[in-house]
Parts: C-alpha cells; sequence; structure tokens
C-alpha cells in the first residue's frame, strides 16, 4: 500500500535534484566570462565591441527562447525539451570551447543561451507539476531559486580560478561535461509531462517575439557604444515593430503562444513585474559591481568576483529560508519585502570611492543578497502558481524571459548613466566612482517602486480563500468565488 507513495516521493526528489543541478550549471555558465572577459578578449582579438558581446550575447538567446521553449514543453514534453535543451547545451559550449574567433565564440553563446531557455523554462514547470501547491512546492522552488543565486556566485569565481590554474577554454569543456552528465540523468530519472489541452503551434508568435526580443537586445548591446549609432536606430525600431506585431497577432490567435488574458491575473503581472524589475535594477547594477571594484581600488578579476560573491552568495543561502515564510505572508508580498531590501541594499553603495576599503562595498551587498534570496524563492512560486496548471512552464518561461531582458535593459542603464559622467573630474577611478554612485541610487529607486508595484497588484479572492492563498496555494485550482470577494 505504501509503495506507490514512496515511488512518487523518490520521483519527485529526483526530479528536484535534477532541476536545481541544470538551473545551477545555466547561471554558472551565464556569469562565466564576467572575471574572464579581458583574458577572453585577447585570446579572440577581440575589439570593444567584441568584449560587449562576449559578455551580452547569451542574453540573445536566453530572451529570444524562453517563452518558446516554455510553449513547446507544456505542448510536446517538458522532460523532451529538458534533455534536448541539455544536448544543445553540450553541443553550443563545446562551440565556446574550440572557437578560434570572436564570432564563432558569440555564436555558441547565443546557442548556449538557447539551450538554457530550454533548461530554465523545463525544469521549473517540471517541479510545478511534480510538487502539489502548499510547503512541498514552497520547498521545491525555493531551493530552485536558491540555485540562481549559487551559479551566480560560482560562475565568475570558478572561472577566475580554472583560468588562472590552466586555460580560459577549459572553463567550458568542464561545463560541457558536466551538461552531458546531467543530460543523461535527466532521460534516465525525470518522469514526461505534458499539458493535456495540446494547443497547435504558434508559428507567428514565435517569429515575431523571437526576432523582437532578438534585435531589441542585440541594440541594447550594440547601444553602449553609442545610442545614436545607425544600425542601434534600426535594431531598436525594428524590434519595436515586431514586439507590437506580436501582441497583435496573439489577439488572434486561436492557440497564442502567450494568452495575453493572463495579464488580467495580478498574480502572473506581480511575478513578471518583479522579474523586469529584478533584471533592470538589481541584476543590471551587480553586473557593474566587479568592474567598479577593480577601477576603483585596483582588484584582480578573481578579488572583484569574491566581492560580488558577497551578494550571489548570500542569495543562495537566503532562497532556501524563504520557505519558512510560506503560511506567513503571501508570496506576492514576500517578492516586493526583497525588492525593497534589495533596493536599500543598493543605495547603500553610493558614495564608495578610490579611497574607500573594500569593506565599504560589504553593507550594500548582504542587504541586497538577502532581498535577492527572498525574491529568486517568491518568484519562482509566484510563476509557476500565477498560471493554470497545465500552463507550468509558460509561466516559467514569462518570469525569467522578463528577468533576462530586464538584465540586459538594467546593463544598457547602467552604461547611459555612466556614459553622462563627466570626464574632467580627476582621475579615471573617480569618474567611475560618480557613475557608480548616481547608478545606484537610480537602481536602489527604481528597484523600491518595483516592490511598491508588486504590492499593488492585489488578488481578488473569496473571504473564505485567504488564508490559503497566505500558505501559497494556488488560485487556478481554487473553486470559484460565493460569497463577497475580498483583496489580499
Amino acid at each position: 500500500m505504501t509503495t506507490e507513495p514512496v515511488a512518487r516521493r523518490s520521483s519527485a526528489r529526483a526530479t528536484l535534484a535534477i532541476s536545481c543541478v541544470a538551473t545551477l550549471l545555466v547561471l554558472i555558465n551565464f556569469t562565466a566570462p564576467v572575471s574572464t572577459v579581458q583574458t577572453v578578449r585577447a585570446a579572440l582579438g577581440s575589439g570593444v565591441s567584441g568584449q560587449t558581446w562576449i559578455l551580452g550575447s547569451i542574453s540573445v538567446g536566453l530572451a529570444a527562447c524562453l517563452m518558446m521553449a516554455g510553449t513547446l514543453a507544456d505542448d510536446f514534453g517538458r522532460k523532451r525539451i529538458f534533455v534536448i535543451g541539455g544536448l544543445v547545451l553540450v553541443l553550443a559550449t563545446v562551440v565556446c570551447a574550440v572557437a578560434p574567433t570572436t564570432l564563432v565564440f558569440v555564436l555558441g553563446r547565443i546557442a548556449q543561451g538557447g539551450a538554457s531557455a530550454a533548461l530554465l523554462a523545463s525544469s521549473l514547470g517540471l517541479l510545478g507539476h511534480v510538487f502539489p501547491p502548499g510547503p512541498e512546492r514552497a520547498h521545491a522552488t525555493g531551493l530552485w531559486g536558491a540555485m540562481v543565486g549559487g551559479g551566480i556566485a560560482l560562475g565568475p569565481v570558478l572561472s577566475a580560478l580554472i583560468s588562472k590554474a590552466t586555460d580560459w577554454r577549459a572553463t567550458y569543456w568542464a561545463i560541457a561535461a558536466i551538461a552531458a552528465l546531467v543530460v543523461v540523468w535527466g532521460k534516465a530519472s525525470l518522469g514526461e509531462s505534458r499539458s493535456a489541452h495540446r494547443r497547435r503551434f504558434d508559428f507567428p508568435g514565435v517569429i515575431t517575439l523571437g526576432l523582437g526580443v532578438s534585435l531589441l537586445v542585440a541594440g541594447l548591446t550594440e547601444g553602449r557604444g553609442g545610442w545614436t549609432q545607425p544600425h542601434v536606430i534600426v535594431f531598436l525600431a525594428v524590434a519595436l515593430v515586431l514586439l507590437a506585431t506580436f501582441v497583435w497577432v496573439e489577439k488572434r490567435a486561436v492557440d497564442p503562444m502567450l494568452d495575453l488574458a493572463l495579464f488580467r491575473r495580478p498574480a502572473f503581472v506581480a511575478s513578471v513585474v518583479g522579474a523586469l524589475v529584478t533584471g533592470i535594477g538589481v541584476i543590471g547594477l551587480m553586473t557593474y559591481v566587479p568592474t567598479a571594484a577593480q577601477s576603483m581600488l585596483g582588484l584582480s578579476p578573481l578579488q572583484s568576483a569574491v566581492l560580488l560573491a558577497i551578494w550571489s552568495g548570500l542569495s543562495f543561502v537566503a532562497a532556501p529560508q524563504a520557505r519558512r515564510l510560506a503560511g506567513r505572508v503571501v508570496d506576492r508580498h514576500q517578492a516586493a519585502a526583497g525588492l525593497a531590501l534589495c533596493g536599500v541594499g543598493e543605495i547603500a553603495l553610493a558614495g564608495i570611492s578610490e579611497n574607500s576599503s573594500w569593506w565599504r562595498f560589504v553593507p550594500g551587498l548582504v542587504l541586497a543578497g538577502l532581498g535577492s534570496g527572498v525574491i529568486n524563492a517568491a518568484l519562482a512560486g509566484l510563476a509557476v502558481r500565477s498560471v493554470p496548471p497545465h500552463r507550468v512552464a509558460v509561466g516559467s518561461a514569462a518570469n525569467n524571459a522578463a528577468r533576462y531582458l530586464g538584465s540586459s535593459l538594467g546593463v544598457a542603464l547602467v552604461a547611459a548613466i555612466l556614459a553622462f559622467v563627466p570626464r574632467d573630474q580627476g582621475t579615471a577611478a573617480h569618474a567611475v566612482s560618480t557613475g557608480m554612485s548616481y547608478a545606484a541610487v537610480i537602481a536602489g529607486a527604481l528597484t523600491i517602486a518595483g516592490a511598491i508595484l508588486v504590492v499593488l497588484c492585489r488578488e481578488r479572492v473569496p473571504a473564505e480563500g485567504a488564508a490559503e492563498v497566505r500558505k501559497g496555494e494556488d488560485l487556478n485550482t481554487m473553486p470559484g468565488p460565493r460569497e463577497p470577494a475580498r483583496r489580499v
């Protein structure tokens, strides 16, 4: 009589372990070039524009493919898309490892982004299917969110250590080998799941959204070298036209890739807004911290990576602990509190100068790290419960797409702020200090504003259902309201 529950628990644990390892690997790979970009640039003979693409190219693949990956996972099988994504990651990472030129490396990173999109969307979708709403799902999504912070923390440090010990290419060989093991593990241990309501493939939606987001990220990436460049203007203009066309197409599609009716769900809006603000206000600024620390304080790439790990490492530690808030604090309020804490931490980074000690970074990074951990856990759970149960991978995809598109916007925002800093302020380090302060205050203010927006996305639920929402239950599986509703 106990065989089936035991087997189900074993399967759930295996799904959680595989999903967490895959997410950790994706984020390690995502941040690997942060500490070694100068080494890679020198080895490939890259110019300034090439350096920008070494760092930003993976975001193109991620942002362009996440929604498509989520739709395919729900309709054609979450395990199937997970395995395919893992195989593509192996091949794309090998391309990066052997790349003879900047172009080949960048193409490999874009392909890595597409593969990472498949892994992220399907892994969180698998968790949403295996774990029912409640404490177990809160624990699972909290651990998944912790892997985001853990990967961001480990990526730059491991990459710097491996590069120092051997060669920068060894990092990518190691990632390819681990990805291959994850594919074998997933193929053997994951159970297949898909929506019972399979829909037709939305080809027009995939094309307009994929190209639109790709050109938008490309325009933001190239814009760091000057926003008035003709090709940058063309990229951004065409991107806006394509994205507007995507909305028009989805409104008229019988089976849209992204059902725009989801934006009438406050929980879904809160999930997307929270992820977008996290990308713009938090990731955008934190991406610049290692460069600022090197320029102002003369830290080495490895030292600056360790400094950044204060933020990302605390995020890793805090995310699993956020499950203790389940049943006490609504996940939407958790996300808002995390954003507010990040905003305060970012503002605390203002005023650091070339005469400061590296310790001056610590208070702000600690606050932002704790806040990021709460955000990662809360948004992962919110993304899953904010959509119908048969569309959990789409919810995950929308959340992650907003995060990585936001990170591209955030990096572009920081670059724009730095470009406006007068260069007649003495040393280059002083100019970096001034730019860092401006960026920290603006990013902090945006993040706090995002927290307010998330709080305002109040959900209308039956009076007797409010307690269930506080426990993290899925509104989409609750019975319809029969008594006067109230806001929570």
